[in-house]
């Protein structure tokens, strides 16, 4: 019996490219699609999360949403591996500074990804995990972002299931101490869920506020003004 479509995805076999984009804006998602893809196709539209596929300089490219938070970037990318034959997933997300030297619209790659979720519990081991990004796409968006003259910033980031948070700012400050550049609430998931598949994924984000100093961009500047980001992740697909 086929695991598709599911009560999250209405795609049928074959609608996925290989590569997914993944914002977690569904407006992202769709900006992406009608400015970046060539004849894309709405091949998903459950609880609003945009999914297109098309092409992008002659290759099938997808990009879908995945909501905010670990549990629907964990429902989304687990029925991509392992339903739909997806082979890479990657975020294009939005961040808050944690390393004070970021500045907005910086756009950083995650190398690995600190959190205080219980998403890894269960995959059973009695630890703390610490996922990693995909070696080959993060050397490729590096050499991507060179050529068109991005300062692509790399390191260690933290997923947190908190956005609201009021131990804030003594978590920025303790982690920042230990070199994490940024905070965002989906990475963790993701690179687990890969992991776990035996598939690719990385997460390449946007510094869109600051927490400390309470700088922010507004919500359709993180909607349609990272094209940096879009653009590397295209490359790189």
């Amino acid at each position: 019996m086929s695991n598709i479509p599911t009560p999250h995805n209405s795609a049928k076999k074959g609608d996925f490219a290989p590569t997914v984009l993944m914002p977690g804006d569904p407006l992202r998602a769709k900006f992406i699609a009608e400015n970046f893809l060539k004849d894309a196709v709405l091949v998903n539209n459950v609880r609003g999360i945009h999914g297109y596929t098309g092409e992008y300089k002659g290759k099938r490219v997808s990009v879908m949403a995945s909501g905010m938070g670990m549990p629907t970037i964990g429902i989304y990318s687990y029925e991509l591996f392992n339903f739909y034959g997806v082979e890479q997933i990657i975020r294009v997300g939005s961040a808050g500074a944690i390393d004070q030297k970021l500045k907005l619209r910086d756009i950083v790659a995650a190398v690995s990804t600190y959190s205080n979720s219980g998403y890894g519990k269960q995959f059973g081991f009695n630890g703390n995990l610490g996922p990693c990004a995909n070696f080959q796409l993060l050397l490729k968006a590096h050499e991507s972002a060179k050529k068109i003259g991005v300062d692509l910033k790399a390191g260690p980031i933290y997923s947190s299931d908190i956005f609201y948070d009021e131990s804030v700012p003594s978590v920025g400050e303790t982690l920042e101490k230990l070199g994490v550049l940024c905070v965002e609430m989906e990475t963790y998931a993701l690179y687990l869920n890969a992991a776990r598949a035996g598939k690719k994924a990385l997460a390449l984000l946007t510094i869109s506020d600051n927490p400390v100093t309470g700088e922010g961009l507004s919500a359709l500047d993180r909607q349609e003004s990272f094209t940096q980001m879009m653009e590397i992740a295209l490359d790189i697909a």
